[in-house]
């Protein structure tokens, strides 16, 4: 077993409405900052990540069965082959960490997680009483202002058609908060680029928040208690709009220059477009967003259970449902197995675009990929019926990230045993790495305190110091 940088030397492991926008109180201070920002995508997928499906082909004899026993492993990827279905990252190994053995029996298990997996909480179906906190990307995106804050993306559906339009997302900007989500690549375009776009949307919007705003200040003069202060964060929202809108006019030059190529026969990924062709739209809306500077966080469910998936590459005739796919079912003779990685390998050939087309970014002495953390995720787990022993988590990360984990597979403690990790500490990492040094976010595990063994707080060894 390689010990690389001692990693196990430590005790640690050892042994109601939609949400409008965030708050832009830190936004003007954030553009004379002049340090590149920081950047994270979340790119959640159903149905699991079984755990043996990131296991390294190339693993001795001794690595495989430590791996198969769950037992802690820390290896470096220059010395193995990816998992076939990984290929696409072969070339970015040195930026590529597995991180297997967290686990997410606080959040939502079975078919879907809901808000629940990115908040660390049981969510209640994410009902607006059961969501807990501010999702982990809205509280990254608080340490990274930009003008849309955060911006969710979501290609989903009733297994038959795809939704459209801006629906309620999986995000939360706050707690008893659901956040708003794209669900097309068309209706993303044309909201996000829409200064660009089409300027006239923007000053029509800017009447009526103006006129709204009028309504809204003469209501306030006969309310009192909570009513008034729910009417007065209401018309906060409104004015962090204007002042978005504002911003967004000052840099409409610049996001001329980066607006997504969506367009060609059906890449805007409009209504004939196949699964694949909406997928690759999205990226592209993405990646926009990312160059313009619109925003510095994206959250991105590329499927989920009732997403359908059409034009796959080997079963271009067929209408397929990840659900079935997950009892096993078979199409056109193709087993659910083979159609899964193939479903695996969309995802991973996007992810592999985000950080092409960002490393070919330039920024500062390097590229905008070096300011970047990208995490591919399941939002359910380690099955299509999880228990959330395992949740494995893909992470990508430039050159100026603040994590000693990339080039390397890492296998934590297993569930419920000395030193494991939750999503909860996992999220913690992050917030601690880039500036907010909260103790621990996110909820614990029952059997962990039922043990009475530690979890709170950061995955120190993953810091870099």
């Amino acid at each position: 077993m390689t010990t690389r940088r001692h990693f196990f030397k430590t005790s640690a492991l050892g042994a109601g409405a939609l949400a409008l926008t965030p708050s832009f109180s830190n936004l003007l201070a954030a553009s004379t900052n002049s340090a590149a920002p920081r950047r994270f995508i979340f790119i959640r997928k159903s149905n699991g990540i079984r755990p043996n499906e990131l296991a390294l082909p190339t693993f001795s004899a001794e690595e495989k069965a430590l791996d198969a026993k769950k037992q802690p492993l820390d290896l470096d990827l220059d010395n193995h082959e990816l998992p076939s279905w990984m290929q696409a990252l072969e070339g970015h190994k040195e930026n590529l960490s597995i991180l297997q053995g967290l686990s997410c029996k606080m959040s939502e298990n079975g078919h879907w997680s809901y808000s629940s997996v990115m908040g660390a909480y049981k969510s209640g179906r994410n009902s607006l009483s059961g969501i807990k906190r501010a999702t982990i990307d809205f509280e990254l995106a608080k340490l990274t202002p930009s003008p849309f804050g955060h911006v969710e993306l979501s290609l989903t559906g009733n297994y038959s058609t795809f939704r459209s339009g801006i629906v309620s997302g999986f995000s939360a900007p706050a707690p008893h908060q659901r956040n708003y989500c794209y669900a097309d690549p068309q209706t993303a375009y044309n909201e996000l680029f829409k200064s660009v776009t089409n300027p006239g949307a923007v000053d029509s919007d800017n009447a009526m928040l103006k006129f709204l705003q009028k309504e809204e200040s003469v209501k306030s003069n006969v309310l009192q208690g909570y009513e008034k202060l729910k009417l007065s964060n209401h018309i906060s929202s409104i004015e962090s709009i204007q002042a978005r809108n504002k911003k967004l006019e000052k840099m409409s030059g610049s996001i001329s220059k980066h607006l997504p190529e969506i367009g060609l026969v059906h890449a805007d990924g409009g209504p004939n477009a196949s699964t694949p062709e909406k997928q690759e739209a999205m990226t592209e809306i993405l990646i926009s967003a990312l160059v313009t500077g619109l925003t510095n966080v994206v959250t991105y469910t590329i499927d989920e259970l009732s997403t359908p998936i059409k034009g796959m590459p080997g079963n271009e005739g067929d209408h397929i449902s990840l659900h079935e796919l997950g009892h096993n079912g078979a199409y056109s003779g193709v087993p659910a197995e083979k159609i899964r990685e193939k479903v695996r390998v969309g995802h991973i050939q996007q992810v592999a675009r985000i950080v092409e087309r960002l490393k070919a970014q330039p920024e500062g002495n390097g590229s905008m990929f070096d300011n970047t953390v990208i995490m591919y995720f399941p939002e359910n787990g380690e099955g299509h019926h999880s228990h959330g022993t395992e949740a494995p988590f893909v992470v990508m990360a430039g050159d100026n990230c603040k994590l000693d984990m990339m080039g390397r597979y890492i296998r934590l403690p297993y569930h419920a045993t000395e030193g494991h990790k939750t999503i909860g500490n996992w999220y913690t990492t992050l917030l601690n790495a880039y500036g907010n040094p909260i103790e621990h976010y996110g909820d614990f595990d029952l059997d962990m305190s039922r043990k009475k063994l530690h979890q709170a707080g950061a995955i120190q060894q993953l810091i870099r110091a």
